[in-house]
């Protein structure tokens, strides 16, 4: 039995009309943190929306849910196959209608501008055609199945450092070419059904705005230029004004139920300051919206699997694997051949505790982890004697206080008492935990004013002993009934959008204990936050570390199971204190002594493997010292299948640098993220990521593009044709650009995949345009021997430029050379095109 049709957008204003002032603006903000409000006088059910983008995280109405934990986006784009997007995209959806969920906030389209911003392994990109290529198919996948993407950041919010308050400034050349491009792209290709806001704004020159006020680019650019029909959704309380941000173009202020519309939208209508017809407008998108999802006039999703299954795990390992990237492999140590091998030291922090996902709103539970140790044991053949060796600990905050040195002063059993106090100082409530870990910590009664932690610490060591408090809000510390820190903050929703709910600032004490050790009181006393629509809580964090600690024993004893290894793995990379929603990097060295480590592993075994585990840049001083040399990601739940797998040759890791490894911090363009005076210049203009190091001449650790395989690829020629204008095809994709027919042979000993890429040189023509950009690429595979051909789309827009003067496109006169080749710095063959009057004319 078929479904009735919709109503069409005719019918959709006429019920609009049909409800009073105060009703239709009830609609446009949140009924709490996920869900918009429902009006069954408009056949419209609450739509539900859920944090990406390395799954779906849910709504948090279960508090034991997990979820499927994918590989972070730069993973996925590091494997530049649209097809592998476009699957994971429906995997995505899969996991959302599970979780009741009809928006996912994704994908990011946000670039790497610069390799120390804290969301870096949430973004695709340092360029523009790859984050949008990438981006438009994931969203392709995820509406293909009911889900609705949601892009963001819109735009030009790629850093973290004050991202609530700070402006970019650029020109409007570098905005429409680079920063603005992938969403004009993911919008031409696959029409997503919500876009966000950022919290950040933009200043050029004259005006300076937030984004959810900026009416010349979300109305007259995305709205009108573009055609955009769905609603624009506000950052979550990154709205601060009712008629400033009415008027910009808004549709949705989210989280509810409060926020700067409600009475105050309504009382603006009346007063003549907003037209109700943009009142009309918004409540229409937003039926667009619920339409599309399924959740206009009860039309209901198609089912899906109640759990997640192997079919789902092997889609996630599979893009873990793929987007891993063969940086080196010298005497082609890679793939290991089990044959032979007796033994393998598995080594590292991220060996031992691997990275599976950035910190922040992308963070996903888990429906289960695979180790990197898990995944070797498995694959590994059971005569194959496999030991695990940490090296040291990475991380730069001390370890969390455990059950072993905590007592709760009232029963005397181990652990941390929390006593949960009303304003009156009257017990309500409580409750023991067995860490120090006290980390947004929340659920208690709505009366609960303080909560009040107490343990006695033991220290048995001789000598000095550091503790360390990582408290937000308003608290004390106590020791031993004398006040010792105290905080002041009594901001609410603030914390959580610094992230200073799970990363709150540290702060330090030194305590000497002789022989006898020393049993410490500790009492935090902590006032409750309210973060409004993002709910009450606390956060304290008690750390400890024994005098004495030291790093070099286990480097030592590392290297020795390395030498006595007939192979070593040594997995090396960041954590949860590097990459991180809420603040950016300070620098691109590893943390804690993890160079060591690999230098000794290296100088131990000559058949040593280095694996990055990291989804952002980092310096590795020894890249030319390591035999063979992997990076890995942020790999999510299925990482030590996807590494075994790539170890042992059964998934190539055809993946390429979706950006540029620098050699040193000194050359990086872009080396910090902080705002001066409340302004992030984007002073490099056009010339970001690899542009950037091609116009300085500069040559990085490896380049962007770079990427090896496991066999090897000859180049036969190269032809080019027209593109002829088709529907097929829409601006700014598509258009009469170029199609470029590559040969290439697989002259390799195993079979492979190759990433095509093609890179634009334009004409020295005064104008400054970037020496070269990536205009195109196409994903092939051959068997050993095999010839084959790769067709690759160039768009007209690869060629031109925007004109401030006029405020149009133009595709400047001049001879084009077209480089294709394996990166960005390997060019194999190069052919040429002529632009007069605005036309292309393929030369040969």
């Amino acid at each position: 039995m078929s479904r009735p049709a919709l109503p069409d957008d005719a019918e959709l204003g006429a019920r609009i009309r049909g409800l009073d002032l105060d009703s239709k603006i009830r609609l446009l903000t949140g009924a709490d943190l996920w869900r918009l409000p429902a009006e069954p006088r408009l056949g419209l059910s609450a739509v539900t929306m859920s944090d990406g983008p390395q799954g779906v995280r849910g709504t948090g109405d279960a508090p034991d849910e997990t979820g499927l934990l994918a590989p972070a986006p730069s993973t996925l784009a590091a494997a530049w196959d649209t097809e592998l997007a476009e699957r994971l995209g429906e995997l995505f959806a899969v996991e959302a209608r599970r979780k009741g969920v009809d928006v996912v906030l994704a994908p990011v389209m946000n670039l790497q501008r610069t390799p120390v911003a804290g969301r870096h392994f949430e973004y695709f990109s340092e360029d523009p055609l790859l984050t949008g290529t990438l981006a438009a198919a994931v969203v392709r996948g995820l509406q293909r199945r009911g889900v609705g993407a949601c892009l963001k950041h819109f735009v030009a919010n790629d850093s973290e450092t004050d991202r609530t308050e700070y402006r970019a400034r650029l020109d409007e050349r570098t905005l429409r070419e680079v920063y603005l491009a992938p969403f004009e792209q993911v919008l031409a290709e696959a029409e997503p059904w919500s876009v966000m806001a950022a919290y950040s704004g933009l200043d050029d020159g004259t005006e300076s705005a937030p984004m959810t006020e900026n009416a010349r680019l979300l109305r007259e650019v995305l709205k009108g230029e573009w055609d955009f029909s769905g609603p624009v959704v506000s950052d979550w309380a990154a709205t601060r004004s009712t008629v400033a941000s009415a008027v910009g173009g808004l549709d949705l202020v989210m989280p509810g139920p409060d926020g700067p519309w409600g009475d105050a939208l309504a009382a603006a209508v009346r007063a003549g300051e907003v037209d109700e017809q943009l009142v009309d407008d918004k409540v229409l998108r937003l039926l667009r919206l619920a339409r599309h999802v399924g959740a206009l006039d009860e039309s209901a999703p198609s089912p899906v699997p109640a759990k997640p299954g192997p079919e789902e795990f092997r889609l996630l390992s599979e893009v873990a694997a793929r987007g891993t990237v063969l940086l080196r492999n010298e005497a082609d140590l890679l793939p290991l051949t089990p044959d032979g091998i007796r033994s393998v030291a598995l080594i590292g922090p991220n060996a031992v505790a691997p990275y599976l996902q950035g910190g922040g709103s992308a963070f996903v539970p888990a429906v289960r982890t695979v180790s990197y140790e898990e995944g070797l044991r498995a694959a590994l053949p059971e005569d194959v004697r496999l030991t695990v060796h940490r090296g040291g600990e990475a991380r730069l905050r001390l370890p969390y206080a455990f059950t072993e040195r905590l007592t709760d002063p009232g029963t005397g059993a181990a652990g941390v008492r929390a006593d949960h106090l009303d304003a009156d100082g009257n017990l309500i409530g409580g409750e023991v935990r067995a860490t120090g870990n006290w980390t947004t910590y929340d659920g208690f009664e709505p009366a609960t004013h303080r909560v009040v932690l107490r343990t006695v610490l033991t220290l048995t060591e001789p000598g000095t002993h550091r503790l360390e408090f990582g408290c937000a809000g308003r608290f004390s510390v106590s020791l031993d009934g004398e006040e010792a820190l105290t905080g002041e903050d009594d901001r609410g929703v603030q914390l959580v959008l610094e992230s200073s709910h799970n990363h709150p600032p540290q702060r330090g004490l030194d305590i000497e204990v002789g022989p006898e050790g020393r049993r410490l009181t500790l009492a935090l006393d902590l006032t409750v936050v309210d973060a409004g629509g993002y709910g009450r809580f606390v956060t304290a964090q008690l750390r400890h570390t024994p005098p004495g600690t030291s790093p070099y024993e286990e480097i030592a004893e590392a290297a020795a199971a390395a030498q006595a290894a007939d192979v070593a793995v040594v997995v090396v990379g960041t954590n949860e204190e590097v990459e991180s929603e809420g603040w950016d990097r300070t620098g691109l060295d590893l943390p804690g002594h993890q160079n060591d480590l690999v230098r000794k592993v290296i100088a131990a075994n000559p058949r040593t493997i280095v694996v990055v585990n990291a989804g952002a840049p980092v310096l590795l001083p020894w890249a030319d010292e390591a035999p063979a040399l992997l990076w890995a990601w942020l790999p999510g739940q299925e990482a030590g299948h996807a590494l075994a797998d790539v170890l042992l040759g059964r998934t190539e890791p055809s993946g390429r640098l979706p950006w540029t490894l620098p050699a040193r911090a000194e050359d990086v363009p872009v080396p910090d993220a902080r705002p001066r005076d409340g302004i992030v210049d984007y002073s490099e203009g056009v010339h970001v990521g690899h542009r950037a190091w091609d116009r300085a001449g500069l040559v990085p650790a490896f380049p962007f593009g770079h990427g090896l395989g496991w066999t090897r690829w000859t180049y036969e020629s190269v032809t080019l044709s027209p593109s002829p204008v088709s529907a097929d095809l829409p601006l700014p994709a598509g258009g009469d650009g170029l199609e470029l027919t590559v040969e290439l042979t697989n002259t390799g000993p195993r079979a492979g995949r190759e990433i095509v890429q093609v890179y634009l040189e334009p004409p020295r023509d005064g104008s400054d345009r970037p020496v070269r950009l990536l205009a195109g690429f196409a994903t092939v595979q051959a068997e050993p021997g095999a010839r084959v051909t790769a067709a690759v789309h160039v768009p007209a827009r690869a060629f031109q430029i925007w004109d401030g003067e006029t405020s149009t496109w133009r595709t400047p006169p001049g001879r084009y050379r077209l480089h294709v080749g394996r990166s960005s710095r390997d060019p194999r063959l190069t052919a040429g095109a002529t632009v007069v009057d605005g036309r292309l004319h393929p030369e040969g």
